[in-house]
């Protein structure tokens, strides 16, 4: 987290600490309101249209729930799609008899938007869901294609973009999609255990709400009757860490001044420069598929603990982590791999480091 983020989060708790919660939380009405602004900023939306939950996964979920789904309803998905969203979707299909259909992949990688148009013309499916980034490879999916097909299917269309948002530019306007989930750390660069939920003025405007509404999305009225609060607040819980919230704020505001433009571009390069130096060393194997890749890169490495091999990374101050199989049970298999050692280089990382990164890595293979 950067400075402004830690910051933030730090003051909030001073405040807390010196005056109480409600207290606290009363007296920064102001820049929790600019909290939301600038996440909306940052994605191309109204501060109206964005709700902030706990995480990504909070976010999928709750968009999920909005849907009444019966007996033969069908979801469409990808095969790189986030396992909590698989295992969400699964359970759709245990509960209510939802069909969940996998769309098929281009020939380089990432699904193939033919096969989706294909797919929607054939099912009239209830929902298209998919990750824009896979949390266990460097894969760009076409998020764009997808969009643009759902829109003109009317097809409502969640996209979930935790991997992308920080790295990639995000305009939900381009991506025409009706929901938008994200998390509050990794490239946004802002607190652990925050996320939002981007919803579009016609979800709202259908009164879409999740299954479990509480006294922040919704009103009591009487005895028997609830009304739902007219933004994406709906989406919402009443119980809020607004200290992260405010990170939250600082950590898209802090994203927006960057550029993500300039910095994305930046990272990727970083990751471009790390696979070609992981490329020649031997019992190594770069994962990464698609036609556009981004700052993930996942290598599998024969004969070698990966789980340990970030333990020993760590003790050199190199900060990596492990895609297990479980992670995206699909694409780990069509790849034959248990687990990948997953390499995330971010805008600020030098190519020494990389470098650095590089040969503790061909020391311990």
């Amino acid at each position: 987290m950067p400075a402004p983020v830690i910051n933030a989060i730090q003051n909030h708790l001073d405040k807390e600490a010196k005056f109480g919660g409600y207290e606290a939380a009363e007296a920064a009405t102001n820049e929790i309101e600019t909290s939301y602004e600038d996440v909306g900023q940052l994605i191309g939306a109204k501060a109206s249209n964005i709700a902030i939950v706990e995480n990504a996964t909070v976010a999928t979920s709750q968009a999920l729930s909005a849907f009444e789904f019966n007996s033969g309803d069908v979801v469409i998905t990808t095969n790189v799609d986030y396992s909590s969203n698989q295992i969400m979707l699964l359970n759709l299909k245990k509960r209510f008899g939802v069909e969940v259909i996998h769309a098929a992949d281009a020939p380089k990688g990432g699904v193939d938007p033919n096969s989706i148009h294909s797919l929607i013309r054939k099912h009239s499916p209830k929902l298209m869901l998919m990750s824009w980034v896979p949390t266990n490879s460097g894969l760009v999916q076409d998020a764009h294609a997808v969009g643009k097909i759902c829109d003109e299917a009317d097809v409502p269309y969640l996209l979930d973009a935790c991997q992308a948002v920080g790295q990639l530019p995000v305009n939900v306007t381009e991506l025409k999609c009706d929901f938008l989930a994200a998390t509050a750390r990794k490239f946004l660069r802002g607190p652990r255990g925050l996320g939002f939920l981007y919803v579009s003025d016609q979800m709202l405007d259908q009164r879409l709400f999740p299954l479990y509404p509480d006294m922040r999305g919704a009103e009591w009225t009487s005895p028997n009757e609830f009304q739902i609060t007219s933004d994406a607040k709906r989406f919402e819980n009443w119980e809020f860490p607004y200290a992260l919230v405010l990170g939250l704020g600082a950590a898209a505001k802090y994203a927006d001044a960057v550029d993500i433009d300039i910095a994305g571009k930046r990272a990727q390069d970083l990751a471009t420069y790390t696979r070609q130096k992981l490329a020649p060393l031997s019992n190594v194997q770069v994962l990464d598929q698609g036609e556009n890749k981004c700052a993930i890169v996942t290598v599998g490495i024969n004969g070698i603990d990966i789980n340990g091999l970030v333990k020993k990374l760590r003790k050199e101050s190199i900060n990596t982590s492990s895609s297990e199989r479980n992670h995206g049970v699909i694409d780990i298999d069509a790849k034959k791999e248990e687990t990948a050692l997953r390499i995330s280089p971010h805008y600020y990382n030098t190519i020494e480091e990389i470098d650095q990164a590089i040969e503790v890595l061909q020391s311990a293979v």
